[in-house]
């Protein structure tokens, strides 16, 4: 019998988060079981960009059971390597990053200093799993993997003509613990300083109408943080979530403004402003997690993770199936920044209120 259901396309937006982007795997291999819902564009930082390159590098191998097995290989030998050689090579590090004190640690020396060669085992670990040349030459949905331009602070997007495992490293790479990844002449560091991952760029000239964000981290965290490593924490919090809140305010923004009637839109606003936005969100997982969980790709945490991407998934699928191709299923100032949305979409007012005050 054939099948009436019709194809739902989806964008993939894949926040970065470290060991935490074991629950998009989760999310993945569960949409992938879907025949009637295929990968459109992916858009990926850190752990995102890992999760879309190993998608795309399957499908590229052998459609959907590869695309499933690839980010399993992926995940799998990440909690097989554990502690990366460059610890376990050094007691003293190897010691340390056993406790919560890696992160302050590694704060206070730098890694020209404590790894002088650059010596990175993840990209052996990309190299020995993913087939960039064939990435780079079959068709396949289009990549966007995000890195932060040293001297710039701007955003790179790699697209899939240009991936390479540089690329890959240049978009994870923390700069307390990994040498600047430098690609044609420029210095990179994590794609989620600047694009965590990029939503406008995708929105403004994916031809697929809908996108499914994948977000690791919580916006909100009550109370004041007061030990050290409280603080270090909630700073880089508020850090890798600007950029998609930034990609936000100029989406609702382009939406306000937009007027198709008036003959003089701009095609890729246009577009933008269209777009159907989805969500699929782990912050009532990862908030609970130790902070330096993130550091830690120990294999009973990303099981943990993938299951509950997995179960997450199975959700918003009962719940958001209908909507995929009809309407956003996430309301952005309602569902995702409760409490801010007045101020950040409407700052001028925001402003005036505070100065008459």
């Amino acid at each position: 019998m054939v099948s009436l259901r019709r194809t739902l396309r989806l964008n993939l937006a894949l926040e970065g988060g470290g060991a935490h982007g074991a629950f998009t795997w989760g999310v993945l291999d569960r949409l992938l079981e879907e025949e009637t819902i295929e990968p459109g564009w992916l858009s990926g930082t850190s752990a995102g960009a890992v999760n879309a390159v190993a998608l795309a590098a399957g499908l590229a191998e052998g459609g959907r059971t590869a695309a499933r097995a690839k980010p399993r290989a992926v995940w799998e030998a990440v909690a097989k390597a554990g502690v990366p050689d460059l610890l376990r090579n050094n007691p003293w590090f190897a010691g340390i990053s056993k406790s919560s004190a890696l992160a302050q640690v590694a704060s206070l020396f730098s890694p020209y200093d404590f790894n002088p060669l650059g010596f990175d085992p993840f990209r052996k670990l990309l190299e020995a799993h993913i087939d960039f040349a064939l990435l780079r030459t079959t068709p396949g949905p289009e990549l966007l993997v995000a890195a932060t331009d040293v001297a710039t602070g701007l955003p790179r997007l790699f697209r899939r003509r240009e991936m390479n495992v540089l690329c890959v490293l240049a978009s994870a790479c923390l700069p307390t613990i990994h040498h600047a990844v430098t690609i044609d002449g420029h210095a990179y560091w994590d794609g989620g300083f600047s694009a965590n991952p990029d939503l406008v760029t995708l929105g403004r000239e994916s031809p697929v109408g809908d996108t499914l964000i994948v977000k690791l981290n919580s916006i909100d965290r009550p109370g004041v943080p007061m030990s050290a490593r409280e603080i270090s924490a909630r700073i880089n919090q508020i850090t890798f979530n600007q950029p998609m809140l930034r990609d936000i305010q100029v989406i609702e923004t382009v939406r306000a403004h937009h007027r198709p009637w008036s003959g003089l839109a701009n095609a890729a606003d246009a577009r933008l402003a269209r777009q159907r936005f989805h969500l699929i969100d782990a912050g009532r997982f990862t908030s609970a997690l130790a902070p330096e969980s993130k550091a830690k790709p120990e294999l009973e945490l990303l099981t943990y993770l993938y299951t509950s991407g997995r179960s997450e998934t199975e959700k918003w699928l009962a719940r958001n199936r209908s909507g995929i191709g009809r309407r956003s299923t996430v309301d952005f100032a309602k569902d995702l920044l409760p409490g801010r949305a007045a101020a950040m979409l409407t700052p001028a007012a925001g402003a005036s209120s505070g100065a008459a005050a």
